[in-house]
């Protein structure tokens, strides 16, 4: 066989009614996609611990799902067969956040639309879900300042420590350890300003150390 029996064989592959630039376009496209949602996640990103590999995972889920389903959607034999194969995978990773499961669907959909050819649709629901999300996130965070307030101190400061939490509009006792002339208490609490907070903590006598740190609820 000559390179240009090759070259023709190529050229006049189709995948369904895609041809080869169509398909190259579909990827390139899910590539740019899927960065897109890669950064609004990273855009709104409210965790402790940021991952980059679920970041790029976010990616390859938009780039590899595109290019599965222009080669099933118009096989119901590859349908079938792919269905069986997906039936025995067993993914042990857990997710620590309920919302990047969101994400992971939202990836997927955006690979199954550019997969399907629905451009347009792609591109409204896909702008459509950004601004969503980032407004969503945006409120949240405005919305719900959650700390958890970490208090040691000696047996004589509970009392004026409790006064002070008490106070708070929003409190809830998480855990509370005490050890002989010591006291460990972690709150869940609501403020808008930490700072009056803290110095009214500082000042009371005995209390060794109070601590902020930033609270979202997971494993609650």
């Amino acid at each position: 066989m000559s390179s240009t029996d090759i070259l023709n064989l190529f050229s006049s592959q189709t995948i369904g009614t895609s041809s080869i630039p169509t398909v190259l376009f579909s990827i390139v496209l899910a590539f740019a996609v899927g960065l897109g949602i890669a950064a609004v996640y990273r855009l709104n990103f409210r965790g402790v611990m940021y991952s980059s590999n679920f970041t790029l995972t976010l990616v390859l889920m938009t780039l590899i799902t595109t290019p599965v389903v222009m080669c099933i959607r118009e096989s119901i034999q590859l349908s079938m067969g792919m269905v069986g194969a997906l039936s025995i995978v067993r993914f042990r990773t857990a997710v620590k956040d309920p919302l990047d499961t969101a994400y992971m669907f939202w990836a997927l959909t955006m690979g199954i639309l550019l997969g399907a050819g629905q451009f347009l649709l792609t591109a409204v629901s896909g702008v459509a879900i950004a601004v969503l999300i980032t407004l969503v996130c945006k409120w949240r965070a405005k919305s719900q300042n959650s700390y958890l307030l970490v208090l040691r101190m000696t047996d004589a400061a509970e009392r004026q420590a409790a006064q002070v939490v008490n106070g708070i509009r929003f409190q809830r006792l998480r855990t509370k350890t005490v050890s002989q002339g010591a006291i460990e208490a972690t709150y869940e609490v609501r403020l808008d300003k930490t700072e009056p907070l803290l110095k009214r903590l500082h000042d009371i006598p005995g209390m060794q150390d109070a601590t902020l740190v930033a609270y979202t609820g997971e494993g609650a």
